[in-house]
């Protein structure tokens, strides 16, 4: 009998509501029984295309004796981390103060106070790998409980008070200046793989963030460095097993630090991101397989995660069901053996893809299986191993046959700040590759978010579901990434409304959002639900940084209006990249990217002509770091830019401001191109 999530819209709760497990879902209800009842509550946290969260809900939460366990002797809630990032936050912050270490499944026992005392992340069935089994923990939080009440009290009062104390350095009042990001630099660079590209060791993530600040210190500074390691870092991902060779799209990390083997899920913000990273790197170096990647991942979005009511769902599940054995493996859709290439390809052409995509009879993955790469050459240029046209159906012959196979689950709820990446994206890509069905995309979903996601008060939901909206809160990355996808919008398309809606979202940020003393942000509005700490980071995770995106987009909505309290908001959030940006430049990227908008005006741009017009397109593709484009009609009033700048000689002509001077207007594209250099 379903439990009490089948009343729910997340696509991960409703996966557990058939579970023997009497779940809750997050709710003062759930808290008040575990008083009522006088039990401690088990907090699991999860997300629908999380691997070891359905690996643990299989062994642990669909078995029926371990299930009668907890009904009696906890409250169960579970929590969809993608709807509920703000209650994910601080459980886990905990985690890994208490732990060194996090990640998902994340398992919590709580007080009926909702203070945690017992952490973890997953526990297997049986005792294994010096982990003990969910049974013994839960059987001795059961007694711990039982047995010294007032000492687990005691350290989850404790565990409270010290989450409360930790402060974040702040850096200064001041923004970063060239020291501070000169010094990011050379942390990047004594962190990054020069032969294998990224940063770090395994497992390896596409650190999208980082290399758009190295993009844009490379535009205002004309360091080569900069430029080589984000190149360098874009072409190992887009030839590794992490990118899709087939059908375009990344997964979400790579488990060894080559490249070759993902993690296989593809989630939203990854696409949405990377896709906007190599079309800003084709900006910048006119690199071919900078331009495919950023078309094909462009392409991937819009296939294969846009929903029916134009907006763009969350993710693909890592597993899916293998055609053979009929279990859900990990890869099962993805990956090839040299026996399944000669059965669509034939002897000759499968020995040409597996050259061609790095399949061997040993196998990159597991069984014998192979990731599809594509090591060296190909269309890209290279020793080329086929000829394009060959490869191209090659390709095609591969991806129909792969079609057939059982497909990864796919999370359709409607995430807010990933659909505003994913318009900004989708956008830009659209207008620097004349593909004004991109750009349509792009306006379907933001007319989305506006109709579903935002009320009459132009507050955000965070999430929706074929076409209705749930009941979170947007929190702080909502309304920063929206507003981001609106701004980049109002440049493209040249309708000042998406502007107006930009405003309307950072207004709220101002009011509810930010620190009137300090001016740090906090990821939860003013008037959101209380928890134990309310959250606050500057840092970036998978995606960037609720803090940073919000002074982007501050920043970039300032020099499109000229709003004061916007700029000056921007600022001072930027004070804590001066702080961190030297430190932890890896995990902070965003922020370092916004602060060399603000080094560099940011630029603005006015565009008193066509959209889509030469000097529009000039405008858009100036490498000047975070420039603001307003383009439109002479007279119009659609956008503040615009306002009092008109033809020049009855042509086209463009303005070009930065920080309070502006050039004389030119009607060269080449000129214009020449001023927005960086």
């Amino acid at each position: 009998m379903p439990n009490r999530l089948a009343h729910e819209t997340s696509p991960y709760l409703l996966q557990h509501a058939d579970n023997p497990v009497d779940w809750w879902p997050w709710s003062a209800e759930a808290f008040a029984q575990a008083r009522e009842r006088g039990v401690p509550v088990l907090l699991s946290v999860g997300y629908s295309s999380c691997h070891w969260c359905h690996v643990m809900a299989h062994e642990s939460f669909e078995d029926a004796g371990t299930a009668a366990f907890l009904n009696e002797h906890f409250v169960n809630v579970k929590v969809d981390r993608e709807e509920r990032p703000d209650i994910d936050a601080v459980y886990m912050e905990a985690v890994q103060a208490a732990t060194g270490q996090g990640g998902w499944p994340m398992t919590v026992f709580l007080t009926p106070d909702a203070e945690p005392f017992y952490f973890g992340t997953y526990f297997p069935p049986e005792p294994r790998h010096g982990m003990p089994s969910f049974q013994q923990v839960a059987d001795g939080v059961r007694r711990a409980w039982g047995d010294r009440r007032d000492e687990v009290a005691e350290v989850a009062g404790k565990i409270v008070r010290d989450l409360a104390e930790r402060q974040l350095a702040f850096g200064a009042d001041e923004l970063p200046g060239e020291d501070e990001l000169a010094q990011a630099l050379l942390g990047l660079t004594r962190d990054y793989d020069e032969t294998h590209g990224g940063f770090g060791g395994a497992p390896k993530f596409p650190p999208s963030m980082v290399v758009e600040f190295l993009l844009r210190h490379y535009a205002r500074t004309g360091s080569e460095g900069a430029l080589q390691m984000a190149a360098g870092t874009c072409e190992r991902m887009a030839r590794g097993g992490i990118y899709d060779q087939l059908a375009g799209g990344f997964a979400r990390y790579s488990v060894d630090r080559e490249w070759v083997v993902p993690h296989f899920e593809k989630m939203l913000y990854d696409n949405a991101l990377l896709c906007r990273v190599y079309a800003h790197l084709w900006r910048a170096t006119g690199s071919d397989l900078a331009r495919r990647v950023a078309l094909e991942t462009a392409d991937f979005l819009v296939r294969e995660l846009r929903t029916n009511e134009g907006g763009f769902a969350s993710a693909l599940d890592a597993d899916s069901e293998d055609a053979v054995s009929g279990a859900h493996v990990e890869g099962a859709y993805y990956v090839w053996t040299p026996e399944q290439l000669r059965d669509v390809l034939g002897e000759a052409d499968a020995a040409v893809a597996a050259a061609c995509f790095g399949v061997t009879e040993e196998g990159t993955f597991e069984e014998g299986a192979s990731v599809l790469q594509l090591p060296e050459g190909g269309p890209d240029g290279g020793d080329a191993v086929a000829d394009a046209s060959r490869l191209a159906s090659i390709r095609e012959r591969l991806l129909a046959a792969r079609g057939e196979r059982p497909a990864p689950g796919r999370d359709d709820k409607i995430v807010a700040a990933w659909n505003g990446l994913a318009i900004a994206a989708l956008a830009e890509v659209g207008a620097y590759f004349d593909r004004p069905d991109l750009v349509a995309a792009a306006v379907c979903a933001g007319d989305l978010l506006v109709r579903v996601h935002m009320d009459d008060r132009a507050r955000l939901s965070r999430t929706s579901k074929d076409g209705q909206v749930g009941s979170n809160a947007g929190v702080l990355e909502d309304y920063a990434d929206v507003a981001e996808g609106f701004l980049a919008l109002a440049s493209v398309t040249g309708e000042g409304v998406w502007l107006e809606f930009a405003g309307f979202l950072l207004d709220h940020v101002l009011g509810q959002f930010v620190d009137e003393e300090s001016g740090s942000l906090y990821d939860t509005a003013a008037d959101a639900e209380r928890l134990i700490r309310r959250p606050q980071d500057p840092t970036d995770n998978a995606v960037p940084s609720g803090w940073t995106a919000a002074a982007g987009a501050l920043l970039s909505y300032a020099a499109q209006t000229g709003a004061e309290p916007h700029r000056l908001a921007a600022e001072r959030a930027l004070g804590v990249v001066k702080g961190l940006g030297p430190r932890v430049p890896r995990f902070i990227g965003h922020g370092l990217a916004v602060a060399e908008a603000a080094l560099d005006g940011p630029r603005e741009v006015a565009v008193v002509g066509p959209v889509g017009g030469e000097l529009h397109r000039t405008a858009l593709l100036g490498a000047a770091p975070g420039a603001v484009v307003a383009v439109g009609a002479a007279g119009g009033d659609e956008l503040p830019l615009l306002a009092g700048r008109g033809l020049v000689e009855g042509l086209p002509a463009a303005y070009v401001c930065r920080r309070f001077v502006c050039d004389a207007p030119t009607t060269d594209a080449g000129e214009l191109a020449a001023k927005l250099s960086g």
